[in-house]
């Protein structure tokens, strides 16, 4: 029989070590893990001001960015009908343009010839709140006794003057027109180098695994991005077009403004819809003999926008492209601080990106990283290589 050796006394000594090294290494990944999330956060409360004081420089990069998310799709698309690459990103881009001017042309075609009624709306709208003010007359009086009781006769009221609204719309003017150019420019350029940038990210890197894992994070973040806008922007037409059928229905004059109102406003989660009921409101109010009359078809696009909202829009987008309301109203609000209006409409394909990107290299896990987790559960380079190894 052969007798079984004792152990190497140096045994317990290399596990010790082992374990210190993968204690220390532990610590190392929690302390970058900590400083990569205060400069993400530094960076997420430092970027307002400095895109809001660089729009000029900024909005039109982001916005060309998006557009080349968008478009890319439709270019390949035409680059594999036969068209040459540069042709093929042009016509994608006029495409989208010239959609973009339809649809502008049939909101604000009717909204001039409606222009002229504007102060008899105005003034029928004004009587009747003034009317609902007499009603409500109390308030009225509690409000003057209140501020009776306050003693504020000796305050001094200042009236700044500010440009009026021609004014503002001639100094944006120039600056609005050289914004759009630049902006169509960097668009075209950017769709014309995609081919170029996959072709780097699929033979510039030094692991062809890396490569290819860059190349479908791109190819899932456009394809994200291009199916969801493409999707609502379907729904969004057809609200437009049952909105405009319903205002002919109900008597609203330019029906197809209305529509169109509805369609490009429903791209705005949540926003658009209420801007979209308030105006229908008061133009209910100025064109109608009474209020209840002019509420009808506030109240009717009310019930179409929920059952769009709740039914339609879920059924057919499905889970994934769900998103959280939360970080959907955080990003409305975060984008609209900073370039306004146009960050708006940009908030929500941003989320898009943001959301498939991290999807491939793992979202933080901020609760969990809190109680001694790591931040990130997954990432983009730790896939297991079992999954990339061929079929036998």
């Amino acid at each position: 029989m052969s007798e079984t050796q004792p152990p190497e006394p140096n045994a317990p000594r290399a596990d010790t070590r082992r374990s210190r090294r993968l204690a220390f290494a532990e610590q190392e990944l929690r302390l970058i893990s900590s400083l990569v999330l205060l400069i993400g956060l530094g960076l997420f409360f430092a970027l307002p001001f400095v895109l809001s004081i660089g729009s000029v420089v900024f909005l039109p990069v982001v916005t060309a960015l998006v557009l080349t998310v968008i478009l890319s799709p439709l270019a390949d698309k035409l680059n594999g009908w036969g068209l040459p690459n540069a042709l093929a990103s042009i016509t994608a881009l006029l495409i989208f343009f010239t959609i973009l001017l339809l649809a502008l042309a049939l909101i604000l075609q009717p909204a001039i010839a409606l222009f002229d009624d504007v102060p008899d709306m105005v003034r029928r709208v004004m009587s009747r709140f003034s009317e609902l003010r007499e009603r409500f007359a109390w308030i009225a009086t509690i409000n003057a006794q209140l501020a009776a009781l306050m003693n504020d006769d000796g305050t001094r009221e200042v009236v700044l003057a500010a440009p009026s609204l021609l004014e503002q719309v001639a100094f944006a003017t120039p600056s609005l027109i050289i914004e759009t150019i630049l902006t169509l420019l960097m668009a075209y350029f950017m769709i014309e180098a995609r081919v170029r940038l996959r072709q780097r990210l699929l033979f510039g890197r030094a692991s062809f695994g890396t490569s290819i894992k860059a190349a479908r994070v791109l190819r899932e973040v456009q394809d994200r991005v291009a199916a969801y806008i493409l999707t609502v922007g379907w729904i969004n037409a057809l609200v437009g077009v049952v909105v405009a059928l319903g205002a002919w229905a109900l008597g609203v004059d330019a029906p197809i403004m209305w529509g169109g109102l509805a369609a490009l406003l429903n791209f705005l989660p949540y926003v658009g819809p209420i801007v979209m009921i308030a105006l229908l409101g008061l133009f209910g109010i100025g064109t109608a003999d009474t209020i209840v009359l002019g509420l009808i078809p506030a109240a009717a696009y009310l019930a179409l926008h929920t059952v769009e909202a709740n039914m339609v829009t879920p059924s057919i987008l499905g889970a994934r492209f769900t998103m959280n309301p939360v970080l959907i109203l955080i990003a409305l609000s975060y984008f609209t601080w900073i370039w306004g209006f146009f960050g708006a409409l940009l908030s929500v394909p941003i989320l898009l990106m943001l959301t498939a990107l991290f999807d491939h290299i793992g979202r933080p896990n901020l609760i969990g990283f809190i109680f001694g987790e790591p931040l990130f559960a997954t990432s983009l380079f730790d896939e297991p290589a079992a999954s990339e190894a061929p079929p036998k």
